[in-house]
């Protein structure tokens, strides 16, 4: 992952609102059984106490940033944790220490 990569995924996570989104896809996917664990856009909706709007804007965020990817079914949309930037973004905090 190169530094602009890099530079555009924090910019990303910035916004505490993103970062929630960020760190609920990251437990849903530990905390299940299947490899492709996502989450509903109205878990984040309830979560964060924000209009459908405002959820819809950070998703998009985050899907440019390659940090998550969507996947629409009809109106409802999940989304799903970007495994190869998670990758990278773990290997760049272990090569800082």
């Amino acid at each position: 992952m190169d530094n602009r990569q890099l530079a555009k995924a924090f910019k990303a996570l910035s916004h505490p609102n993103r970062l929630q989104i960020y760190q609920e896809i990251i437990q849903r996917r530990a905390l299940s059984s299947q490899a492709l664990a996502g989450c509903a856009l109205t878990d984040f909706i309830n979560a964060l106490n924000v209009g459908a709007p405002t959820v819809s804007h950070h998703i998009k965020e985050l899907v440019n940033a390659e940090l998550i990817s969507v996947e629409r079914q009809g109106k409802f949309v999940t989304c799903y944790l970007n495994e190869a930037t998670y990758r990278n973004l773990q290997q760049f905090f272990q090569e800082q220490v």
